[in-house]
């Protein structure tokens, strides 16, 4: 059936293995962040016997799926108060802000005779997550609560960049992280294990040798998966682009002009498109839509063909300037960007295919 997901197994290990040695070879314990393939369990099965230490998520629904893993389970998404008997149950580690989550996930603790660990969170001027690192009242009052409650482990500090104001990573922001645990450290005389340095974008401080001392965990999903540090978007030595490719089938193709007839308003997500007037072009229509990728993270493998637009089931291609003579009912194939593979996985109308 298509659309379809093919995932290449020894590529995905051969990428694993790849992030796997430059991130604990930096001195760096390694998580890698399941969420971008919706935890598939074939690929987890590589994680469970790899090097890594930690399975990452952002759904408690991914990492329910690892319940008897040999590896430690982490929250990243900030829990919910709602879920904090479920984030104790099923994490051993999350990531928090919020000092009165931090008490609801301490009260699940003691109902389970369980020591929860969390990262505190700090906001670096990305502006996700975090209390912001100017603000260091704040910063240590919240440190003073979390030592006063007894199922809670303080196990480190944590910082996100890049996910939502695509600040960078670099060795000044990131020293920002590791002055504000030694501040904490000597002000509540207490030890830090953790100091969890962003994602895929701070991995190529590694090959610069650029990663502050002090920073000693990752968190890493896209690199491992597609390849590349996503900081300046650039291949990362020896990876695999293409461990995973969407295979979909024609099901129009015709010669049309190429601007649409008729006064234009907005498209069924209320956007407003631009038409390029390229004169009569051939059209091919795929059997997939927004509602199994997105077109704008999707990139054919015949370089030659180029997306016009998607709706939600249809993906509308130019194929005039191929050298492919393609037929209605043939497989056009892709490979992802990162948010077109989580979508995809996410996706129950995407089937799964392995290649081992």
């Amino acid at each position: 059936m298509y659309p379809r997901l093919v995932i290449d197994l020894k590529k995905v290990k051969n990428n694993l293995d790849k992030i796997t040695e430059m991130v604990k070879g930096s001195g760096c314990s390694l998580m890698i962040v399941t969420k971008g393939y919706c935890a598939d369990m074939e690929i987890y099965k590589l994680l469970e016997e790899s090097g890594i230490d930690y399975l990452a998520d952002s759904r408690i629904q991914n990492l329910k799926k690892y319940k008897g893993s040999k590896k430690e389970r982490v929250l990243l998404r900030l829990p919910m108060m709602s879920e904090a008997e479920e984030v104790v149950a099923n994490a051993d580690l999350s990531l928090n802000s919020e000092i009165e989550t931090i008490r609801k996930l301490n009260e699940a603790a003691i109902n389970q005779n369980k020591k929860h660990k969390i990262l505190l969170m700090i906001d670096l001027g990305d502006l996700r997550e975090g209390i912001f690192f100017k603000d260091e009242d704040e910063i240590y009052h919240a440190v003073e609560e979390i030592l006063k409650l007894s199922n809670i482990e303080l196990y480190g500090l944590g910082v996100n960049l890049t996910c939502y104001g695509a600040v960078i990573p670099k060795r000044d922001n990131l020293s920002l992280l590791v002055e504000i645990a030694a501040k904490i450290e000597k002000r509540f005389n207490i030890k830090l294990q953790m100091l969890s340095g962003g994602n895929s974008s701070s991995v190529y401080l590694i090959g610069r040798g650029e990663l502050p001392d002090g920073i000693n965990n990752l968190r890493v999903g896209e690199a491992f998966l597609l390849g590349d540090e996503t900081a300046y978007s650039q291949m990362l030595e020896g990876f695999c682009d293409d461990a995973f490719i969407l295979e979909a089938e024609i099901i129009e193709l015709k010669e049309k002009q190429s601007v649409p007839l008729g006064e234009t308003g907005v498209d069924a997500f209320g956007n407003r498109p631009v038409y390029e007037d390229l004169g009569v072009i051939k059209r091919a229509i795929i059997a997939a839509g927004r509602q199994d990728v997105d077109p704008d993270a999707l990139h054919p493998i015949d370089s030659e063909i180029s997306i016009l637009g998607a709706s939600s089931d249809h993906l509308i291609l130019n194929v005039s300037n191929t050298g492919t003579n393609y037929k209605v009912g043939d497989i056009i194939k892709f490979k992802f960007g990162y948010s077109s593979l989580l979508r995809a996985t996410t996706s129950p109308y995407v089937e799964k295919v392995y290649i081992n």
